[in-house]
């Protein structure tokens, strides 16, 4: 069932920055607020994975790839960043035209300001603290594309009047023209333009730490029920991804020595 939403139209265009995940659709990146730069990616059994540090500021950089508008529905630890909701893919988001790309800075609080995304420790994060901490450590971005009304089907222009190959040379000669046969003409191109143009389905524009960021209201029906594009990046930090084996290690590792040195057996620390 094609649905028809409100949505929040991204009103601001981002900064560049590279695409953490080049889709066919959008572009996504984390974006660290404090340098700009996007947070290296790493592949580890078909998921995508970055590291973040307590305390530090992020954005979830959306661009649209595409010569027609998008709806990206945006979810952070389970949850919907624009309503709050506990996150599913028929949720309203953000809606980016042809071409155009956002950063999406924080949680949406209204049309113009947002409460900034920042990594936390688990007890701290707005999951755990709205009692939704299940699915902490995860970003995703749902995509639909916009319905397309179909074209209406262009027929041919009827003729008042049904004439022999005959009279149609008649017609085409100066005899005949002095005659002044009556005819009706057909509707000139313009008319008949104008004319289809008003069938065609119209849109409207209606929705879009606090920081501001500046979004509107906008009409979004979705080319399906399913979105046609879905992205997601985990996060934890670097040392438990070191951990996990997502990140190869580069501490160097000890080697205990049988003979460090030392004449006698110390005492041992009190």
């Amino acid at each position: 069932m094609k649905r028809s939403a409100a949505a929040i139209a991204a009103f601001v265009l981002a900064s560049a920055a590279l695409p953490a995940a080049a889709q066919q659709l959008v572009d996504v990146a984390v974006v660290n607020r404090s340098t700009g730069q996007r947070a290296p990616v790493y592949h580890h059994q078909g998921r995508m994975y970055v590291s973040g540090t307590p305390g530090e500021r992020y954005a979830v950089y959306v661009a649209n790839r595409t010569s027609g508008r998008v709806m990206t529905v945006v979810s952070v630890d389970g949850i919907n960043a624009v309503t709050g909701e506990t996150a599913s893919a028929d949720q309203n988001g953000y809606v980016l035209g042809a071409h155009q790309s956002f950063e999406i800075t924080g949680w949406r609080k209204s049309t113009s300001e947002v409460a900034a995304f920042y990594f936390t420790q688990l007890p701290d994060s707005y999951a755990a603290r709205t009692d939704r901490p299940d699915n902490v450590g995860v970003i995703g971005v749902a995509v639909f594309r916009e319905y397309q009304p179909p074209r209406p089907a262009v027929l041919p222009q009827p003729r008042p009047y049904a004439r022999s190959d005959a009279a149609a040379r008649e017609a085409e000669s100066p005899a005949a023209d002095a005659a002044g046969a009556p005819a009706a003409s057909a509707p000139s191109e313009s008319t008949a333009e104008r004319r289809s143009l008003n069938r065609q389905e119209k849109i409207g524009t209606g929705h879009g730490e606090r920081e501001r960021s500046d979004v509107v209201y906008t009409q979004f029906r979705r080319a399906t029920s399913y979105a046609s594009e879905t992205i997601s990046i985990y996060y934890d930090t670097r040392a438990n991804l070191v951990a996990r084996g997502i990140i190869p290690g580069t501490a160097p590792v000890s080697t205990p020595t049988p003979f460090p040195g030392g004449r006698f057996v110390p005492d041992p620390r009190s």
